[in-house]
């Protein structure tokens, strides 16, 4: 395998040297850590002249620091693969969404607590080797299906419409979710992949921007129109049919994070073919499983095209298993959501009475 060779750059001394031993261990061939630079400035120079195939940034330097960094960056290289270095805080949730939106692919947080440094090494690792074979490498599944988007995704009886990102997801959501109307007839539920810190800091960001309201889902809130519902980190949210008949949605804890299959397995079963699953950037094959479980039920799944993704691995896969419906651009699902949700779900009761009824957190 070829040599994956990495320039990382933190202010810190211990970060910089912990790093440098990182990847003189033996698992973390074939990565090479060129160089360890203290700022922003000295980043630009070591890509300059060493050539790498990824970034390692700190947000935080003196000097030029990571987001001004991250604009330089990709004025000379735009598809150079940057890891984002973050505090696991709501300081540094926050200054990392900012990151992304720049132009970083992804992130990794920083181990806290009293660790000694053999743990610390092994935290980071185990957050790092994924994401640089995924992003150097690109996942792919088959290629790009132009085949357009099936008549009778148009005429759906769309209930809900369910999303599953991961890789990329943050920066995809905010360039997707903003195109969807403050009317649109039927609500959203959104799957990232990422800490409960960084979730909530992703809802008031995404609040901001959003015709639609944004909110982090919260235990027992029933469904309806004109609201993005995003998991909260480190819990699964479900669909679930409640005595009248009216969806809600059910919150619990899972340490290992929200799963897009969970979400997708329940609209297939309570929705059937009501539920819109789609599938957007991100490495793994979370939401595999749920978008086969929404194709049997009579649902509709859409995917990412590989052109748009930072990582074409979740959408890659559902492609691949022949799942999708229509595979298309970030730019064009947007249209296609409203276009397909122009049916109002069978079940419709006027979102001014549902918010009165049970309320919006």
């Amino acid at each position: 395998m070829k040599t994956i060779r990495v320039v990382a750059a933190d202010d810190s001394a211990v970060m910089r040297g912990l790093l440098t031993r990182m990847f003189a261990m033996e698992q973390a061939a074939p990565m090479q850590l060129c160089a360890a630079v203290p700022d922003g400035a000295s980043c630009l120079h070591a890509v300059r002249t060493l050539h790498p195939d990824v970034v390692l940034l700190d947000l935080h330097m003196p000097g030029l620091g990571g987001l001004e960094a991250i604009v330089r960056l990709r004025q000379e290289w735009p598809c150079l693969p940057i890891i984002m270095c973050s505090a696991a805080t709501a300081n540094g949730a926050v200054a990392t969404l900012e990151a992304l939106a720049k132009g970083a692919s992804d992130y990794v947080t920083k181990p806290v607590g009293a660790m000694d440094a053999a743990a610390v090494m092994e935290a980071l690792w185990g957050q790092l080797a994924p994401r640089i074979l995924a992003l150097v490498q690109r996942e792919v599944g088959v290629p790009l299906r132009r085949d357009g988007v099936a008549t009778r995704l148009r005429g759906a009886q769309v209930e809900v419409v369910g999303i599953g990102v991961s890789t990329g997801g943050p920066a995809a959501l905010e360039r997707l979710l903003p195109r969807l109307p403050e009317d649109l007839p039927v609500p959203v539920m959104v799957v990232q992949h990422m800490p409960k810190l960084f979730t909530s800091a992703l809802v008031a960001r995404l609040d901001r921007c959003c015709a639609m309201r944004v909110r982090q889902a919260a235990d027992g809130v029933a469904l309806f129109p004109g609201t993005i519902w995003i998991a909260p980190g480190e819990s699964h949210i479900e669909v679930k049919m409640g005595a009248q008949g009216l969806p809600f949605i059910a919150v619990r804890a899972e340490r290992c994070g929200a799963a897009v299959d969970v979400l997708f397995r329940s609209m297939a079963e309570v929705l059937g073919s009501g539920a819109v699953g789609l599938v957007l950037t991100g490495m793994g094959a979370d939401g595999l499983a749920g978008a086969r479980a929404i194709v049997e039920s009579g649902g509709s799944v859409l995917a990412q095209d590989e052109a748009s993704s930072v990582v074409w691995g979740m959408p890659g896969r559902v492609v691949a298993a022949g799942l999708a419906q229509a595979v298309l651009p970030l730019d064009r699902l947007g249209r296609e959501l409203v276009a397909m949700s122009s049916v109002r779900r069978r079940c419709s009761v006027a979102a001014a009475e549902m918010e009165a009824r049970y309320g919006v957190c």
